[in-house]
């Protein structure tokens, strides 16, 4: 089985790490001697805004007044990942980037260095009315003080702004196998149609 590289995008709330962690279930039963490198972008800006350099620190008052990190840090972030752990030999999982149009060419840049051929963009693709949803039941299920409704909208409207036009980008991209799932389904519906449009099962 070739070495494969998934990019996984959606608005919060459309189930994108449900089924990430589905399709890695799947990779492990199928090409069981190949590793898989999951790269959760949002993770990773959690653990970096705990630290206490200065960098760390300006962030997490970027966070907590509500902005949005800017780009370079994301792309700071998967690079030194990408650069400290990749070693060709595995399946590449990205979930949570990129979050721009200029993440995103700069991401081609990285691929293109590690040889990553053709990458598969999954996108889960559900209403704003559904993921504001779903965010206001996970918030109320897992007591997440910070996932308020006001909160949620101002991501929201971060997708619709940044991350769409991202999306457009790949859907155009003939060096990309662009798949658009309809994320308004159950769980098992979902990765029923992944399987099926992604990997042909």
């Amino acid at each position: 089985m070739n070495k494969e590289t998934f990019i996984f995008i959606g608005a919060s709330g459309c189930g994108k790490g449900t089924q990430v962690a589905l399709v890695k279930e799947e990779l492990a039963k199928t090409d069981p001697t190949t590793p898989i490198f999951y790269v959760q972008t949002g993770q990773c800006f959690r653990d970096f805004v705990k630290g206490n350099s200065y960098a760390a620190r300006t962030a997490r008052e970027t966070v907590e007044g509500g902005k949005l990190l800017p780009g370079f840090v994301a792309m700071w972030l998967w690079s030194d990942i990408f650069v400290k752990n990749l070693t060709g030999n595995e399946h590449l999982i990205l979930d949570g980037s990129p979050r721009t149009k200029d993440e995103a060419t700069h991401l081609d840049i990285a691929f293109k260095f590690f040889k990553r051929i053709r990458p598969k963009v999954i996108y889960i693709k559900v209403s704003r009315d559904w993921s504001l949803k779903r965010m206001l039941e996970r918030a109320t299920k897992e007591s997440r003080s910070d996932d308020t409704e006001d909160s949620i909208q101002r991501r929201l409207s971060w997708f619709d702004r940044d991350v769409l036009p991202a999306i457009e980008m790949y859907r155009r991209d003939r060096d990309y196998d662009f798949f658009e799932i309809n994320g308004e389904q159950s769980v098992e519906a979902v990765h029923r149609d992944i399987m099926a449009n992604v990997f042909g099962v």
